[in-house]
């Protein structure tokens, strides 16, 4: 199966696969940072489509934080992974002890992308969610109950790559998904990419700015 040459151009190959929301005033672009960012700047050029980004925090098991016992996003939506947390058996006081350190993380995020810019008005539009790829699926899931307590008429959930589960699990909870590609065997979503240099604050500011200067986008 073939993989990404990088964010940028995988974005490209997604954004082929969202030609009917193109040229539409209804339609928003939300990034998962950092990662999803320069994914999403492809989309939301080729769409001609605002850009804005969905702060999300992984909530990870302590001492083994690659693993997700759950995702918070901003306007307060927390998703846990039930099985996860049953199976480790985690209290709450752990969950809600990373949950706070994870929260200030995204506070100091929201402040250093957004530059006091409010959100863009999401109630009642198509909302595109991207990431550069979904594993467990945490992240977006946390992101689609923030959305979805705003009000979005419509929810698209858009990435990459994707396991086949994940991809599957959000066909129930979403209007759209759609999966580039969907490997049988996804250890990581880093393995789908040639290069999947982490992304930067700067790069997401750089690409958030960018998007804000094309007309078609304010």
């Amino acid at each position: 199966m073939e993989s990404f040459a990088d964010r940028r151009e995988a974005g490209r190959r997604l954004a082929g696969m969202l030609k009917r929301y193109a040229g539409r005033n209804d339609v928003v672009v939300l990034a998962l940072p950092r990662g999803g960012v320069p994914v999403a700047f492809e989309v939301a050029m080729q769409l001609g489509a605002p850009l804005d980004v969905i702060l999300v925090r992984k909530l990870g098991v302590p001492g083994h934080e690659e693993l997700a016992m759950g995702a918070i996003a901003s306007g307060g939506a927390e998703v846990l992974n039930a099985d996860v947390v049953r199976t480790l058996a985690i209290p709450e006081e752990v969950i809600e002890r990373v949950a706070d350190r994870e929260l200030r993380e995204l506070e100091r995020r929201e402040r250093a992308y957004r530059d006091a810019k409010p959100p863009l008005e999401l109630a009642g539009r198509s909302v595109i969610l991207v990431d550069d790829g979904l594993a467990t699926g945490s992240s977006m899931r946390a992101a689609v109950g923030a959305v979805r307590a705003q009000g979005a008429g419509r929810i698209v959930v858009a990435v990459p790559v994707s396991s086949r589960e994940a991809c599957s699990e959000f066909r129930a909870e979403v209007d759209q998904v759609v999966c580039a590609l969907t490997p049988d065997d996804l250890l990581a979503v880093g393995e789908w990419y040639e290069d999947f240099t982490q992304t930067t604050d700067r790069e997401v500011n750089e690409l958030l700015q960018r998007a804000q200067s094309i007309p078609a986008h304010r």
